[in-house]
């Protein structure tokens, strides 16, 4: 990769239903570089539901998730409620973005661009 990038496109890079296992929702493409912009954590328990925790990682590939690479860590998010991170990151190839929660009541999207 050399040079400036010249095409953006615009996604959501992820979108799922968190559970107690880490897991791996988005890694970058070879020759690409990804710029994640914005990330929702939705807690869907409903009323009478409980508070989630969320962590997020962006890890190096290669790597593996941990408190040395963590974005969000352990993060409460209440019933009905919701996380909204928005900033910005670069991963280069290879990178993942993974999560963790502390239930199954937490869902997440992540949005951002590729570049190539």
């Amino acid at each position: 990769m050399s040079g400036e990038f010249q095409n953006l496109t615009g996604l959501r890079l992820a979108q799922a239903a968190l559970t107690t296992t880490v897991v791996i929702l988005y890694e970058t493409p070879v020759n690409t570089r990804t710029y994640i912009k914005d990330i929702m954590v939705a807690n869907h328990s409903g009323a009478s539901g409980s508070t989630g925790t969320v962590s997020i990682y962006i890890v190096s590939a290669g790597g593996a998730a941990s408190n040395d690479n963590e974005l969000i860590g352990t993060y409460p998010v209440l019933k009905q409620g919701y996380l909204h991170w928005s900033g910005l990151q670069i991963t280069n190839p290879g990178d993942t973005i993974q999560a963790v929660s502390d239930g199954t009541e937490l869902t997440i999207t992540i949005s951002g661009a590729e570049a190539v």
